[in-house]
């Protein structure tokens, strides 16, 4: 019969502010289920201490610990609840199942935001962080500075809300969204329109041709030592470890163990599980093979480190022992916690261009926040954004989700020397890893 849907998702908040909030979830198993919830927690800026997960490969329970990344925006743990069910597989007969929360499986409608507004500094974060309170998903964008100094944004979003509440396609809540943006910004505020996106969704789907080398450099697993350092956290005084994985046959009779251990940073538990979760559909569909999480661990920082166990075993019960496939496994998660997101600065023509780069889920779907952490870095050196565009671009092994600034070199941050730019550059990093 199942158990009920209040019951699926329990949040109990910590009884202090430094506390942290326990998010369970127990329901039926999917494959990349842990990516799913993982992936929305990172959504409300949520930063993941502790986690434990196990599951039989029917029914999983999952434990995780969560505290706020920033307390600049308001946190709704209704609306986490909500989202957090909405990928839940249904663990209920159809009487009391809710179909609101569950029943559907059709991608959400893509809407277009287009806001005129006065340029300032900093502005394209602050209207970032109003779309980001009420759960909108920036899908596309293109933001364009006129010659008497106003900004045209283009915003092609998703509303995270309509996954369980179907609220964007009200009416009301486009006007609710104007109104409130609006309000916010007053005299900046020129015009705000919001309806259902058209071809013009189809036609931002491609990114601009990017130069060969600018593209070598930004999609390069590789790190330099000296870069491998300065993306290491403040707390981490001595030049840091590279991830490490090992593989451990021997200590369970019936599962694979993989151990990890690296550096500490913002979604590091959403970046394993996701690498984990494209691994097992590329070996399905590639050689007729795929593996489950059986059991894992995520433990606390410890000295600005994590570990992780992982219990896995092949869908036909046996372990992985496959040595060629075990060690492709290690290289991709390697990858995958040093190099997360790219990070360069580089010439346009004349104009001084920042490039962000992270690998796109083989579900579709690009990492959350991205946009704001960017703005937000931006807007805290004092560099104003004269243009901006998300995109996709494509490499021989996977597809990656592309962010264009053009920054105005009028500000009074200088980008000429190499030195200047190294520090911008480490400055976003810095913020998109949680540093």
């Amino acid at each position: 019969m199942g158990i009920p849907a209040d019951d699926v998702v329990l949040i109990q908040q910590g009884s202090g502010s430094n506390d942290p909030t326990v998010v369970t979830v127990n329901c039926p198993d999917k494959s990349g289920l842990g990516c799913d919830l993982c992936r929305i927690i990172l959504e409300f800026g949520l930063y993941i201490t502790r986690a434990d997960f196990q599951t039989d490969g029917k029914w999983c329970y999952i434990v995780f610990w969560v505290v706020q990344c920033s307390n600049s925006l308001r946190l709704d743990w209704d609306s986490l609840k909500d989202r957090l069910l909405s990928v839940s597989p249904p663990c209920l007969v159809p009487l009391y199942y809710d179909h609101k929360l569950n029943g559907s499986k059709a991608a959400p409608s893509v809407y277009l935001l287009k806001f005129c507004c006065v340029g300032r500094k900093g502005i394209l974060h602050d209207i970032t962080e109003v779309l980001t309170e009420l759960e909108f998903t920036i899908q596309k964008l293109k933001v364009m500075t006129t010659p008497d100094e106003k900004v045209v944004d283009l915003f092609f979003i998703t509303d995270g809300r309509s996954l369980s509440r179907e609220l964007l396609h009200t009416k009301e809540r486009r006007d609710n969204t104007c109104g409130y943006l609006c309000d916010v910004f007053k005299e900046y505020c020129i015009n705000c329109e919001l309806h259902l996106a058209g071809p013009e969704f189809e036609n931002q789907r491609t990114c601009s041709s990017l130069p060969l080398a600018v593209a070598e450099e930004l999609f390069s697993c590789e790190l330099s030592e000296k870069e491998s350092y300065t993306q290491a956290p403040r707390t981490v005084t001595t030049p840091p470890k590279k991830a490490i994985v090992t593989v451990d046959n021997l200590l369970s009779p019936a599962h694979t163990l993989l151990q990890i251990q690296c550096l500490d940073q913002k979604g590091l538990f959403y970046d394993i599980l996701r690498t984990s979760k494209d691994l097992n559909i590329q070996v399905a569909q590639n050689i007729n093979f795929a593996f489950k999480v059986a059991y894992g661990r995520f433990s606390s920082n410890i000295n600005g480190y994590r570990n992780m166990d992982l219990f896995i075993r092949q869908t036909d019960g046996k372990k992985i022992v496959d040595p060629k496939l075990l060690a492709d496994f290690c290289s991709r998660f390697k990858e995958e916690m040093l190099h997360p997101l790219r990070v360069i600065i580089t010439n346009r023509g004349p104009d001084t261009e920042l490039l962000v780069a992270n690998p796109v889920e083989l579900s579709g779907r690009g990492r959350p926040r991205v946009f704001y952490d960017v703005t937000l870095a931006l807007k805290k050196l004092g560099i104003c954004i004269f243009s901006a565009e998300i995109a996709r671009h494509s490499t021989q092994d996977r597809q990656w989700e592309v962010y264009r600034f053009l920054l105005d070199e009028n500000c009074d941050v200088p980008f000429a020397s190499v030195q200047a730019r190294n520090q911008i550059v480490d400055r976003i990093r810095r913020t998109l890893m949680g540093w």
